[in-house]
């Protein structure tokens, strides 16, 4: 991948020449800052962008949604700060965007722009800035995006639960924004944002920012949607979403938003909102933002929840209907913090956002229903981290370390759960280490008000908590190992086990359930009655780690326990997988059911590497991911891929 990058780099070098003398000077600017690792320098490596240069702190955007061509069609006027007073061109990143013209926005006239040969990352886009002697200049943009733009998900009426109108959805983390916004798209760069949005009379639309007004309709029938997003984001947090939805009130600052076939479900289920909102400004701090909305996707949502500022994008698979799948929304509340407010600089240091959201998560959790429940939750999330890691990367693959190096790798490709639980774990070592909640919690209080708004890396948290904590004796940290090293954490917590007691002895004699010595079945109905959801889920996990039951236990097991009604979609997926497991083939079809009939890849991706993984059922694995194909969305179909060998990882 990186001679392939640096061919790029030399075929731009000529295009450059060719139409543009002062590019030349830029590539040299770009060429003498090369690291020996091929890497720009600060760069970031799955970005083009250089804000060192000259960088972008406002985004407008007036955009038609066209959902007969399935584009977003219009213009971005861009403010760009130039950072070197002798800037004289602005790099940005694209990908299959159509160029229409590149304009200087005060005076009309036409800027030469070069957009390069696209490569696994897109493409880059360089823009001669206005002859200026001012410091900040305005770009207008005339583009529409392309069909197979990577950010959105299109739908007809008939895939929508109404069967009424389409429906769009966005989903630009990590770098899926260029697909649908020419941008600098690395979370070291943060931008303000305004936009005005034209769709459909009959449909709403929703963005990561606050609504402005109500919506006016237009000469063509149509109505335009104006939103304000204050705060500067980084690009991944864009987000857009036209459906025909409706919400319901909350709480103070909050409405859940979705099709009305799932509003008055997710209104229950997130009922709890404003108490998770108010026990993270504890932790953290002010909530900045002003609105904490929920939207409910379309089920081919690939994600638990995307924490977009004003408007968390949730997958309907959280809708148990007893709200015990509900932490997944403390999980984006603490983003508002946790990756939102303070950002890890590029994808290389993505435990920065996750590790922290997850530990946040957990003690929200521990405030609203005890700290045995932050314990268990982490009991829970370590099995997971211990089949990631054990059973489907492997223990010395490099991108199970903390800090990883994307150099030449998309950085879907190396995502996994290692950098929310492994970085969680992390965490807990650091509040074990110097003295517990009392004294860590303060520190990441003032670690949140340090960089809010700011872009970091792994050295600038050490630093800082090396000198928050100077008169701890923390030589016991072995930094470079937590950071580079993979494979399972060096430090395992001293989980409280309490709520995981009735669990283990559950699937204990499970196991242990010799039924030729012991005819007569030691189970009945009645065992999952002392059980919460939590607990069920993990007594099917441990199972997941124990070796395969045989076909007369799940037969029994589903007797006694009526498994395969349950709808709850994490005790489903385990379930499932349990029977693909001991080659239950009752399990078979309700695989390929639960795979078809939702698209959140932490179900998919290991029900189809369980079918994939037999040889009986290899077949159905990869006929399903073709019929299934066209429904999901392109960050699915790439993990997908890898996991059914249908390409090299």
């Amino acid at each position: 991948m990186l001679s392939n990058l640096l061919t790029l780099q030399t075929k731009d070098k000529v295009c450059v020449l060719s139409s543009l003398i002062v590019s030349i000077l830029i590539a040299c600017q770009i060429n003498s800052k090369m690291t020996k690792t091929g890497r720009l320098s600060p760069g970031d490596p799955n970005s083009y962008s250089r804000p060192d240069i000259a960088k972008v702190t406002h985004i407008y955007l007036k955009l038609d949604i066209n959902f007969d061509q399935q584009i977003l069609d219009g213009l971005a006027i861009l403010d760009v700060e130039k950072i070197d007073p002798k800037a004289q061109e602005v790099v940005l990143d694209a990908r299959g965007l159509n160029i229409k013209s590149i304009l200087d926005d005060s005076t009309g006239k036409s800027l030469k722009y070069t957009l390069h040969e696209e490569g696994y990352i897109g493409s880059r886009l360089d823009i001669q800035l206005p002859v200026s002697e001012d410091k900040k200049v305005k770009i207008k943009v005339d583009y529409a995006t392309s069909t197979s733009c990577t950010a959105l998900q299109w739908m007809t009426p008939s895939q929508t639960a109404g069967k009424k109108h389409p429906y769009v959805f966005s989903q630009c983390q990590a770098i899926h924004a260029r697909s649908m916004v020419p941008c600098q798209d690395s979370p070291s760069v943060k931008a303000s944002y305004t936009a005005e949005i034209t769709a459909p009379a009959e449909l709403a639309v929703l963005m990561s920012a606050v609504r402005v007004g109500e919506p006016q309709t237009s000469s063509t029938g149509k109505r335009v949607h104006s939103f304000n997003q204050k705060i500067p984001i980084q690009s991944y947090l864009i987000a857009i979403a036209a459906g025909d939805l409706e919400s319901r009130k909350i709480g103070p600052r909050s409405h859940v938003w979705s099709e009305k076939e799932y509003v008055d479900k997710a209104a229950y289920d997130f009922a709890e909102t404003e108490t998770m909102l108010q026990k993270a400004e504890e932790l953290c701090g002010p909530y900045v933002w002003g609105i904490y909305d929920i939207l409910v996707l379309p089920p081919s949502f690939p994600y638990g929840g995307m924490e977009n500022p004003c408007v968390t994008f949730a997958t309907p698979t959280l809708l148990a209907g007893d709200r015990s799948l509900a932490d997944v929304i403390a999980h984006e509340i603490a983003h508002s913090w946790t990756g939102n407010l303070v950002t890890n600089s590029n994808f290389e240091h993505f435990w920065l956002n996750e590790g922290f959201t997850v530990f946040t998560e957990q003690k929200i959790v521990g405030r609203m229903k005890g700290e045995p429940e932050r314990h268990f939750s982490a009991i829970m999330k370590w099995k997971d981290l211990k089949y990631s890691i054990v059973d489907v990367q492997g223990e010395t693959n490099p991108l199970t370390a903390l800090v990883l190096d994307l150099t030449g790798v998309d950085p879907d490709d190396a995502f996994s759960i290692v950098p929310y639980i492994k970085g969680s774990t992390f965490l807990w070592y650091l509040e074990y280490l110097v003295g517990g909640p009392t004294l860590m919690e303060p520190f990441l209080k003032s670690y949140y008000d340090e960089f809010k708004y700011k872009s970091i890396d792994s050295n600038q948290f050490k630093e800082y908590f090396l000198n928050y904590f100077k008169n701890k004796d923390l030589s016991a940290i072995e930094w470079d190992k937590w950071f580079y090293e993979p494979g399972m954490p060096l430090y395992k917590p001293n989980y409280d086990q309490s709520l995981a007691i009735a669990r283990a002895e559950l699937s204990k004699k499970w196991v242990n359930w010799n039924m030729e010595s012991e005819p007569d079945c030691p189970f009945t109905s009645k065992d999952m009655d002392i059980l919460s959801s939590g607990q069920r889920i993990e007594f099917l996990a441990q199972l997941l780690e124990e070796a395969p039951l045989s076909v007369e236990k799940l037969n029994k097991m589903e007797q006694l326990y009526n498994l395969n009604a349950n709808n709850n979609s994490e005790i489903k997926c385990k379930w499932i997988r349990l029977g693909l497991k001991g080659k239950w083939m009752n399990a078979v079809p309700r695989a390929v059911e639960m795979v078809t009939e939702q698209g959140r890849m932490k179900f998919l991706r290991p029900i189809y590497r369980d079918l994939y993984n037999n040889e009986d059922t290899r077949k159905i694995a990869l006929e399903t991911f073709e019929k299934n194909k066209p429904s999901m969305m392109h960050v699915a179909i790439q993990g997908l891929e890898i996991d059914l060998k249908i390409v090299k990882k």
